[in-house]
């Protein structure tokens, strides 16, 4: 079968075939068209095939070279082709030894005048262009060592992060985050740190600092902190994250939440996801961020951890101060120890919770098979469409670790909802969403249709007797 690859090198082999023959035979063809051996005709004639030979002869040894790195990079380099300064620096060097063989072969020009003529050139250049070689040897030395390639996110002198998309001879090219290009000479590459944070074939660690406050628990810190990384795992897999202890100053304790970053690309993407929640857990747990010294102020928008954690639910942020402050008072904590079972699938259920602290697994059983659906985080709620429509509980949920969670019952929202009958309609599309939600784990997936919504809005009106 024809190689593709091979028809490269007709064009190239054709005419070095050509000029060789057209050397070789020179002399006979001036003869034949009777041109004096020393005249101007047959010397023209002697050094335009010599040099048409010779030319021929590089460019065909040029395309051997980039037909056999293409095999290499094949067979040992996965498919990650030569940088470019690498192969220019092949084809320089074919070409440079092609007009050094013409000067000394075809014009027979003395080695000793060559040499001495091309060593004051090569000075006045160097010193010229001092920079420019800089950045060249530079390029060679990264196209060697390779500590980059194409489509790596890298890191070189300050300001100068993005994507490879190019590496030439004098600069390499990089895209940032925002689509910017930016052209960094190989020089500055080369002396100065490089990270390489890869192409997306393998993570990296980094960390947020939040300060808290100094009072606060290590063990409860932590586990707020986590939750809150946790949560953030839903939407981006593999985060991997944890919560340490950093240190402590001005009257604060530093926490540092890690967490694994699957691309650079995607790296502020993942810590906005990963603060939001980390502050969201936070709040749910009526703490804040601690600010300044020990003795600057840090005012909250509530007036216990229990309002706290109701402003961070959908459901309750159409209450105003008094009725958040009424039914704050009347949540009921309950702490669960790691895998701890708080609802089971299947049974009736009284309550509607609410996670203040730490990360909920829900398992739901269909046909005999468990699948892991979610994990609820700080600040959602759950178990409230078999409190306010009776059903039978529809997933298992236990602990993934040690979590608080508030009891709400029914006759805690009695009197709220009959002040306030709108909120039922909010009441129901929550069901409605939390319904079609489930389902998607059954063999009848549904959507959220006006027809369900409207069903759960007449039946909690009616257990309401609103």
């Amino acid at each position: 079968m024809d190689d593709p690859s091979r028809r490269l090198l007709i064009g190239p082999a054709t005419l070095t075939l050509a000029g060789i023959a057209l050397f070789a035979a020179a002399p006979g063809l001036g003869d034949l068209v009777n041109l004096p051996p020393d005249g101007v005709a047959a010397l023209v004639l002697h050094h335009a095939t010599g040099v048409w030979m010779f030319l021929a002869l590089a460019w065909l040894a040029a395309r051997c070279c980039d037909l056999l790195l293409g095999r290499v990079t094949v067979i040992s380099r996965n498919g990650v082709p030569f940088p470019r300064v690498f192969t220019d620096l092949v084809r320089a060097a074919l070409f440079g030894a092609a007009a050094v063989i013409i000067l000394l072969v075809v014009f027979r020009q003395p080695a000793t005048g060559l040499i001495t003529v091309s060593s004051v050139v090569i000075a006045v250049i160097g010193f010229a262009l001092r920079n420019v070689i800089s950045d060249l040897f530079s390029g060679i030395a990264l196209g060697v060592d390779h500590p980059y390639r194409i489509g790596d996110w890298i890191e070189t002198v300050q300001g100068s992060a993005g994507r490879v998309s190019e590496i030439t001879w004098r600069t390499t090219r990089l895209t940032d985050r925002n689509g910017f290009v930016i052209v960094v000479p190989n020089g500055l590459v080369a002396g100065q740190r490089l990270i390489n944070y890869g192409g997306g074939e393998r993570d990296y660690r980094v960390a947020l600092r939040v300060p808290l406050d100094a009072t606060l628990p290590a063990a409860r810190a932590k586990r707020i902190l986590l939750s809150g990384a946790l949560a953030a795992g839903r939407r981006n897999a593999g985060l991997a994250p944890d919560a340490l202890l950093a240190e402590y100053g001005d009257g604060s304790a530093i926490y540092l939440v890690r967490f694994r970053v699957p691309d650079y690309g995607r790296e502020n993407a993942c810590r906005d996801d990963v603060a939001s929640w980390v502050l969201n857990a936070l709040h749910c747990a009526g703490q804040t961020i601690q600010r300044g010294g020990p003795d600057a102020p840090c005012p909250v928008p509530w007036n216990s951890p229990q309002e706290a954690l109701l402003m961070q639910v959908d459901l309750f942020r159409g209450f105003d101060a008094a009725e958040r402050a009424d039914l704050a008072a009347r949540l009921r904590p309950r702490e669960l120890a790691a895998d701890q079972v708080v609802v089971r699938q299947g049974d009736p259920g009284d309550f509607l919770y609410v996670l203040a602290e730490g990360l909920l697994n829900v398992e739901i059983v269909r046909d005999g098979a468990v699948a892991i659906r979610d994990r609820i985080a700080p600040g959602e709620i759950f178990g409230e469409i078999s409190l306010l429509t009776g059903q039978p509980r529809a997933a298992t949920i236990t602990a993934a670790f040690e979590s608080v969670v508030y009891e709400i019952h029914r006759e805690d929202l009695d009197p709220i909802l009959r002040r306030r009958p709108e909120i039922v309609e909010g009441l129901a599309t929550v069901m409605a969403e939390r319904q079609a939600s489930n389902a998607r784990y059954g063999s009848k997936p549904e959507t959220v249709t006006a027809a369900v919504r409207d069903d759960l809005l007449a039946r909690l009106r009616h257990l309401f007797g609103l």
